[in-house]
């Protein structure tokens, strides 16, 4: 049986992948790189790891010896690890990649990972590889649709989130009347969230969309579960994604719970690509 490798980071995306590639026939090798990795990754995959983020070659000496040639790399692991105080000593070949790096852009940094896994003959694959049933068209899957405030914020919210892509910045912005409340960057999407919700007081608009150049490897945008419960928190009203381009996970749960508080979700395109 062909094997597939996970690097995993923070949230159930990493789940829905193992689980997808599993039915697709694939044994799966998790090596859960951050200390809070969902629970079900131990328990169902064919092999598992807890390794430092800051051991890459601990990694990479792992999955050749598992006999893994193709990785994928799903879950939120921060920057603030580079920022705050490690506690764990990198290992050399991490020492290196991050000498290496002419910035700690989000794309530099995972380039960097992808240039020294495929110098060892590990093929970084496309994230949504077994995840496209999961990326929604355009349309409103709520039972509330926008008002016609609320779409001009998701239209001035889709531009603004594609710019700040652009500038490899972040994915996600929080909006309000036309008026940006938070932009997603170091702290993360629900961080983004939870700012931008409270500033706005209530009714804000989130909108979340690749970047224009969105490399499919690495930092595909998606939401779920947490995202709703970051906007409840904080009394968003709005939730817009990229259609065909943002992986969707746990949705039927999402859609009910945001139709009991009549929150909307939808998948929009931008101007240019309807």
């Amino acid at each position: 049986m062909a094997k597939v490798g996970l690097i995993a980071g923070i949230g159930n995306l990493p789940v829905e992948f193992m689980r997808a590639a599993q039915r697709e026939g694939y044994e799966v090798v998790v090596i859960s790189v951050v200390t809070d990795g969902a629970p079900q990754l131990q328990v169902e995959a064919d092999a598992y790891y807890q390794i430092s983020v800051f051991k890459s070659d601990t990694v990479i000496k792992t999955f050749l010896k598992e006999g893994v040639t193709d990785v994928t790399m799903l879950g939120k692991v921060t920057k603030e690890h580079l920022y705050k105080k490690i506690t764990t000593i990198p290992d050399m070949r991490t020492i290196k990649i991050l000498n290496r790096l002419r910035n700690r852009k989000d794309d530099t940094i995972m380039l960097a990972i992808v240039a020294e896994l495929e110098k060892e003959g590990l093929q970084v694959a496309d994230q949504t590889k077994y995840m496209r049933s999961l990326m929604p068209p355009v349309g409103v899957m709520t039972h509330r649709k926008p008002t016609e405030t609320e779409a001009l914020d998701i239209e001035f919210g889709f531009t603004l989130a594609k710019q700040m892509g652009g500038l490899d910045i972040g994915q996600t912005v929080v909006v309000k009347e036309q008026a940006a409340m938070a932009i997603e960057a170091i702290e993360g999407t629900d961080a983004c969230i939870q700012r931008g919700g409270s500033l706005a007081r209530e009714g804000a608009v989130v909108v979340k969309t690749a970047k224009p150049n969105q490399d499919v490897r690495f930092d595909v945008p998606a939401v779920g579960m947490k995202t709703l419960e970051s906007m409840i928190g904080s009394h968003c009203k709005v939730l817009a994604m990229e259609a065909k381009r943002t992986i969707f996970i746990e949705q039927e749960a999402v859609l009910k719970k945001a139709n009991e508080l009549g929150i909307v979700i939808c998948a929009v395109e931008g101007p240019d690509e309807e």
